[in-house]
């Protein structure tokens, strides 16, 4: 009879065995870790919950141009992707922060972490609905749980009427260098504001290249930047930015829109146009964001996806908040 035991004594005390915990493997089956270079993986900001998707934070690289730091939480795409980088496994690194919290499954920030991009291993459920045999595992862009439905079906998360997206541009002087050859620096700004999700160009900069983290100096000014593209070596220089506002009509969705959305390709939206910064608002009605596309969107109806289909399926049945087995082995 398992309990679940904390400072002062059981919590909880469990008639029935659970079957697993989130994060293990629920077979012996062969399984294969994500890519990563000699440093490997460590969790980022706020840490990661084993069992759950994870995606590599943009801009974050190692020596030799390998993700190093992961997250939970979808935060922009340097390339164009929702893809995840896999599911984090439970190697028993998750810590008590509080004598008061009887169990954890969150690995700290800057502690490793195994991601894998091919495993059979416990989810939860977090969906509403029973989960069938064969249905594709779901990742929620903004905490990695899974829900699960028919393939090619995401969950439509926001969505606002008369909302619209506008061009906006920045101008600034810098350099991009460093050891991994992602670190923009920048010296002076003559026009606008550098966020994360704008796409710079000038001189030899590769084609496609976004700012994606700002790490020093004044908000959306001078200061050290990360960009999307390593291994650069680009000597002082002007460069222009450009990305878009959205401003969001009249919400319709009891969810705002957030950071880490990806929009539909409705009306004029362009496809793969991602939200990257909150500038003003909760995301709901009368808000403003940064996404990563400055192509003039009129007044019309967008909306965004709140998760993206994943290589997984459910192998088991569950019912919300169980305990589900997923693989992304081929069958037959």
């Amino acid at each position: 009879m398992p309990m679940n035991v904390g400072a002062l004594g059981p919590s909880q005390v469990q008639v029935v065995p659970s079957p697993g915990v989130e994060g293990d493997f629920c077979t012996a089956n062969p399984r294969y870790s994500a890519i990563a270079g000699p440093g490997g993986l460590v969790a980022g900001p706020g840490g990661v919950v084993a069992g759950r998707f994870c995606w590599a934070l943009p801009g974050s690289f190692d020596v030799d141009s390998g993700p190093q730091v992961v997250s939970n939480t979808f935060q922009g795409s340097a390339t164009g992707s929702l893809s995840v980088l896999g599911l984090i496994h439970r190697e028993m690194q998750g810590i008590l922060l509080s004598p008061l919290t009887p169990s954890s499954l969150v690995i700290q920030q800057g502690f490793p972490v195994t991601a894998l991009n091919e495993c059979e291993m416990w989810v939860k459920n977090t969906g509403l609905t029973q989960v069938s045999v064969g249905q594709k595992a779901y990742a929620n862009l903004l905490n990695g749980a899974a829900t699960f439905a028919a393939t090619g079906a995401p969950t439509t998360a926001a969505s606002a009427t008369t909302s619209s997206i506008a061009a906006a541009t920045s101008a600034f002087t810098g350099s991009i260098g460093g050891t991994d050859g992602n670190l923009l620096t920048v010296t002076a700004v003559s026009s606008g504001t550098i966020y994360p999700g704008t796409t710079i160009s000038g001189g030899s900069i590769a084609a496609g290249t976004k700012v994606t983290q700002q790490l020093s100096g004044t908000a959306g000014g001078v200061g050290t930047y990360l960009v999307s593209i390593p291994e650069q070596s680009i000597a002082s220089l002007s460069i222009a930015g450009t990305y878009g506002v959205l401003t969001v009509g009249t919400l319709t969705t009891t969810l705002p829109f957030a950071v880490g959305y990806l929009l539909n390709t409705t009306g004029s939206v362009v496809a793969g146009t991602f939200i990257w910064q909150l500038l003003t608002g909760n995301g709901g009605t009368g808000s403003t964001l940064v996404v990563d596309n400055n192509t003039v969107v009129a007044s019309q109806t967008i909306s965004a996806v709140g998760n993206v289909e994943t290589t997984w399926s459910a192998r088991s049945g569950g019912a919300a908040n169980e305990l589900v087995k997923v693989s992304n082995a081929q069958l037959g």
